[in-house]
């Protein structure tokens, strides 16, 4: 039986691998079938390209994947995917396609990269993006389907999908803060869910507002209020439900991301002579010179960069 070793990463010569196996109580007479191993790789530090993976120093050359000091997995594919997408708008002299960081954990990936660089081979965990409310698994046809239409990625029965889907959860939506729940009619159903029965008419959003509750239990259990939402397909009654539950950390996400938007809207001239500001930190500096951030939002995101910089650098561009 062959079995992997889970917990035991390692990349160590094979007669020392042997040794730590039969180490473990049980493994004494344990065989290997292939050593653990490590593979090291070069890479171009990810600062010297742009937003669209193109360098900086070469026009139309792109850079993407383990190249770029990322793993080979998901962050290889992604960056091959972005660069391949610009390298055809360049060729063809259209806008970039640049994704930002509330809209894809692609556009956490790419800022990351040519902000910060990295030491070691980076991964794409959850935890680096800011606007993990906005950036959900059940909302990404929504955020980016119709971005990739535009280009002539998506096609238009994918597009036509999407907009039926967002449509539906609209009207869902509406539906519930409109129809109100009949006192009798819900009190068995509510009893069963283990929540408290109405002592009077209720709006269906606010029971579904209850912890216990879910839409699909709703539909089912009330009559009145399932035919009022009949024809609607699994997936769209789950986005409309996420959107009615999570609606205020939503909305406040997306009050963040238009803050901090006004600082992507300030751009700097690509030949800004950093010098003239010598109220800068010598770090703030040495960083502006070496990555030229585009605006004062991704000039705000580079790693050793202080608040009072950035402020310094927009009173200096407001000249």
């Amino acid at each position: 039986v062959e079995i992997y070793v889970n917990g035991f990463s390692t990349s160590l010569p094979e007669e020392v691998q042997y040794e730590a196996l039969r180490n473990v109580p049980g493994f004494e007479k344990v065989r290997m079938f292939r050593p653990g191993y490590a593979i090291e790789y070069d890479y171009f530090p990810p600062t010297q390209l742009t937003h669209t993976l193109e360098t900086k120093l070469i026009k139309n050359l792109f850079f993407a994947g383990q190249i770029n000091g990322t793993t080979g997995y998901e962050e290889a594919a992604c960056q091959g995917l972005m660069a391949g997408i610009n390298a055809h708008q360049s060729t063809h002299d259209l806008e970039p396609f640049i994704l930002k960081r509330s809209e894809a954990y692609i556009g956490v990936l790419v800022d990351d990269l040519i902000n910060k660089g990295t030491e070691e081979p980076y991964r794409m965990f959850t935890s680096r993006a800011e606007f993990r409310t906005l950036l959900r698994q059940d909302n990404a046809d929504l955020r980016l389907t119709e971005k990739s239409y535009r280009i002539g990625l998506a096609s238009q029965e994918r597009m036509d999908k999407v907009i039926v889907k967002r449509n539906g959860a609209e009207k869902i939506r509406k539906v519930l803060k409109e129809f109100s729940l009949d006192v009798e009619e819900s009190k068995a159903f509510l009893e069963n869910m283990g929540t408290t029965p109405l002592t009077q008419k209720q709006k269906a959003l606010q029971v579904l507002l209850r912890p216990s509750i879910n839409l699909p239990a709703m539909i089912e259990g009330l009559p009145s209020l399932g035919a009022a939402l009949e024809g609607f397909d699994k997936e769209t009654i789950e986005q409309a439900e996420i959107q009615a539950k999570y609606e205020v950390y939503i909305e406040k996400e997306k009050e963040l991301v238009q803050k901090m938007g006004q600082l992507e809207e300030l751009a700097i001239p690509q030949n800004f002579n950093y010098d003239r500001i010598t109220s800068l930190s010598n770090e703030a500096l040495q960083k502006f010179k070496k990555i030229k951030p585009a605006t004062l939002g991704q000039a705000s995101r580079i790693s050793g960069v202080n608040p009072s910089d950035v402020q310094i650098l927009m009173v200096f561009m407001g000249r």
